[in-house]
């Protein structure tokens, strides 16, 4: 399952928080700061597709990820290779590293990281 643009804006500012209330989710957003029913509407929605949890503190909810940024993102990575690159990584990997414009020292750490990975296998 997947977020919408503003489902993911939040979620993106519930995974550096970690945990958060209302307000702080609010206050986090930059300016022109969406209303609050907006928010609690994306909260639901989240709650709804099993990416965001909360305790109740009191009278309040506080709101927690219960999907990492980084499965999320992964899963987004493999549904990318999978419909634009024929579910070819390499293929993906080629137009990743040619149409990015990469510095000499990023395609060099890149390597690096494959290597790493090929000799850990």
């Amino acid at each position: 399952m997947e977020l919408s643009n503003a489902e993911e804006q939040l979620m993106q500012i519930l995974w550096k928080k970690e945990k958060a209330f209302m307000k702080e989710l609010l206050e986090a957003y930059p300016e022109p700061k969406p209303a609050l029913t907006t928010v609690a509407t994306l909260l639901k929605r989240m709650q709804d597709k099993h990416f965001v949890g909360y305790d109740q503190v009191g009278r309040s909810r506080e709101y927690f990820p219960k999907v990492s940024k980084k499965a999320y993102f992964g899963k987004q990575i493999n549904g990318m290779i999978k419909s634009f690159f024929n579910n070819s990584a390499s293929q993906f990997a080629s137009y990743f590293t040619s149409e990015t414009n990469l510095s000499d020292e990023e395609l060099k750490e890149l390597r690096k990281l494959i290597d790493e990975k090929i000799k850990n296998k």
